[in-house]
């Protein structure tokens, strides 16, 4: 084959060379239109009780359940990376993993004011005053059935019943300090009863993070296993969204908006990019995206059988999803990404 001559290789536009602002890596940055940045991260982490407890999660390599005194240690350390704020600042989202022996079918231990999740937020306040740190509101976790909600007899899940637990429980994080309240459980009318016993009480400044559009999805397992909170029968398709759908998740945004939301959120998010997209489209409001277990286990996985480039493939995964809307991403990689960004 002969080789490609340069003054004779032109496009049948002349005028139009787009490869031009493509040339070098300077260029390239010059005119880049998404850029990932850690004030773009909140770190998602579990707490278990105990004292020097670090176990890893088998299904999600390099994260790891803490005894409270080795997560203040970690935040800590990744809050000088200045993950999603000033420097020496971080967002953080907390999930407690709960012993069998204090799991009810009620969640009774959901709002205990001396519960592991309302010490951990007191302790995190207290060390590092202003850091963001956002608690989890659902059942699961709490729940000897492993489901978001109340269930009857012929394990329907009860939504009103279940919105007055939510309630309270969100109440105890506020009293503990926590600065969002971030309701997971796709009941109806949540954030509006949430959003009501705030502010009587006196936490107006608390916002809710709504996890608005979540999807009854595959890619929960490994997050599941991190708290022994699989449901114990059936699914979770009654209350979460059926993954086929799309418009549905604009009535649940909206919906949200209305009863008080201040962040509104798309659970997951690799798999649901377009969603969060139409989600950017319809709201002023900060959109948050979840990058989940599962999503965080493939990338893992593939890597460490040298599959792919793992480094380059975090950056582009969290990157399509600021590309398409999110203003915040929920990921576990928020400490290898703000090390990368460094």
């Amino acid at each position: 084959m002969s080789p490609v001559n340069s003054t004779t290789d032109k496009p049948s536009n002349p005028f139009q060379r787009p490869r031009r602002l493509r040339r070098t890596a300077t260029l390239r940055r010059m005119v880049r239109e998404t850029t990932l940045g850690v004030d773009d991260l909140i770190y998602p982490m579990f707490v278990t009780e105990g004292e020097a407890q670090l176990v890893e999660i088998t299904s999600m390599p390099g994260c790891y359940r803490y005894s409270l005194d080795l997560l203040l240690k970690e935040i800590a350390e990744v809050s000088e990376l200045g993950i999603n704020a000033m420097p020496t600042a971080v967002n953080y989202a907390l999930f407690p993993v709960i012993p069998e022996n204090k799991k009810d079918d009620t969640g009774t231990q959901s709002y205990n004011p001396d519960g592991l999740v309302q010490q951990t937020v007191k302790a995190i306040k207290q060390a590092v005053p202003n850091i963001v740190v956002i608690t989890d509101v659902a059942l699961d976790p709490f729940t000897t059935h492993g489901h978001d909600g109340l269930v009857d007899e012929n394990g329907t899940i009860l939504n009103d019943p279940t919105v007055e637990v939510l309630v309270k429980m969100a109440l105890s994080q506020a009293a503990s300090g926590a600065d969002f309240v971030a309701p997971s459980d796709m009941m109806d009318g949540r954030i509006g009863a949430i959003r009501k016993a705030l502010d009587a009480e006196g936490y107006i400044n608390v916002g809710i993070l709504a996890y608005s559009a979540k999807y009854a999805f595959a890619y929960y397992g490994p997050f599941r296993d991190a708290l022994d909170s699989a449901p114990k029968f059936g699914d979770k398709k009654t209350y979460q969204m059926d993954a086929a759908n799309a418009k549905e998740a604009l009535k649940e945004i909206e919906l949200d908006i209305a009863e008080g939301a201040d962040i509104v959120m798309v659970k997951p998010a690799l798999a649901y990019l377009d969603i969060i997209c139409r989600v950017k489209e319809a709201t002023n409001l900060p959109v948050a995206a979840y990058n989940v277990s599962g999503e965080y286990a493939m990338i893992k996985a593939a890597a460490q059988m040298g599959w792919i480039d793992e480094k380059q493939v975090i950056l582009e995964s969290l990157t399509s999803m600021k590309r398409a809307g999110a203003d915040l991403i929920l990921t576990y990689f928020a400490k290898e990404v703000a090390l990368m960004l460094m």
